[in-house]
């Protein structure tokens, strides 16, 4: 549940609260990626799958019987963030066993499915609360998720036999690749801006003067434009390179971020989500990509489990900072200018990376 939700929901919950619990998901459900990657890797993925799943399901029926902030930061932030990370880390693996060609396209169809929940859970909950209630408007949510990975269960599967790389947990050993450390660290600053627009723009709007039921829509567009630039930017990135394609779209990004708190019309912000949902939704569907070139299929597991986990870093602390920023200046401008600002740095750490995988400012990759 986005900020602005929670705080229509329970009216206890501030805005640095809610921010808490959506930032702590967010950051485990990229943290656990290093234990799930390495069990990938070793041959493991129906079992903890399947455990995961069972106990994403329980804590999803159980956010409905939550009353208080400390409840729902258990439930919420701690069980969904984390049962979400191994479910999430263990199917990132599977792309690269199954295709090598076309891994932007296949990529970008993976990650789509976060957008088109993104966009419909909003809007069912907008127009279920007034009629069943929250509590039996998130068990439906639970029903829903239940059948989704209940689907996945049966029907996903990793396809190259195991292989027992050396170096236990963590591979310290692809840090010394400067391409990849940079990279990784482009993770951690692109986390800590990324996600400002999505998490605020209602709010925003309702600040503005714009209505509760059309401000909570915004999210719903953001998430539906995501879902849209997935699918082109992955068959892009089969032809330029992923990196190519991120660069320029985190750069329509930042400027988006800047502009936003600017936006006080309906028009405005609409053009805005339309625009920042899509670049988006490109580096969403792509970032996992260039970890995967840079190195063996292997230990694939371990490079883009180590890799989110230093993302998980800027996505814990991402949206408290632009909360505490809002809180303490009771504007968006300034938080607008902080966000944006990192994002640019991500694009030139990308650019970088770019530089030191090639050796050449120009390329593919």
């Amino acid at each position: 549940m986005s900020p602005f939700l929670l705080r229509r929901s329970y009216s206890i919950i501030d805005i640095d609260h809610s921010a808490w619990i959506g930032s702590v998901q967010l950051a485990l459900i990229f943290g656990p990626s290093l234990v799930a990657g390495r069990l990938f890797d070793l041959g493991y993925f129906k079992i903890p799958f399947l455990f995961a799943s069972c106990f994403q399901i329980l804590c999803t029926f159980l956010v409905a019987e939550c009353t208080r902030w400390w409840q729902l930061f258990l439930v919420q932030g701690l069980g969904i963030g984390l049962a979400s990370g191994m479910v999430f880390g263990l199917t990132l693996g599977i792309v690269p066993h199954w295709f090598s060609k076309r891994r932007g396209l296949a990529m970008g169809i993976v990650t789509i499915g976060s957008s088109v929940g993104g966009t419909l859970f909003p809007i069912v909950a907008q127009n279920l609360i007034p009629k069943i209630g929250f509590r039996w408007t998130v068990r439906s949510f639970g029903f829903i998720v239940m059948f989704m990975l209940g689907v996945a269960i049966l029907t996903i599967d990793r396809r190259l036999p195991p292989v027992n790389v050396k170096g236990g947990l963590l591979n310290w050993t692809a840090l010394k690749n400067p391409a990849y450390a940079i990279y990784c660290t482009s993770g951690v600053t692109t986390f800590l801006g990324l996600y400002t627009v999505l998490t605020y723009v209602s709010l925003s709007a309702v600040q503005s003067g714009i209505s509760n039921d059309f401000a909570l829509y915004l999210t719903a567009i953001a998430n539906a434009a995501s879902a849209v630039g997935r699918i082109p930017s992955g068959y892009l990135a089969d032809r330029v390179g992923a990196l190519n394609v991120m660069i320029p779209f985190i750069t329509v990004v930042a400027a988006m971020t800047f502009v936003w708190p600017f936006a006080t019309s309906k028009g405005g912000l609409i053009a805005i989500a339309l625009t920042y949902g899509f670049a988006n939704g490109t580096y969403i569907s792509l970032f996992h990509v260039p970890v995967m070139a840079m190195g063996s299929t292997d230990d694939v597991g371990r490079r883009i489990g180590l890799f989110m986990s230093c993302a998980a870093f800027g996505a814990l602390a991402g949206t408290p900072i632009s909360g505490a920023i809002i809180s303490a200046t009771g504007g968006f401008k300034d938080v607008g200018w902080y966000a944006g600002g990192v994002l640019i740095v991500s694009a030139c750490l990308m650019l970088l990376t770019r530089y030191l995988h090639l050796c050449n400012w120009a390329g593919k990759f």
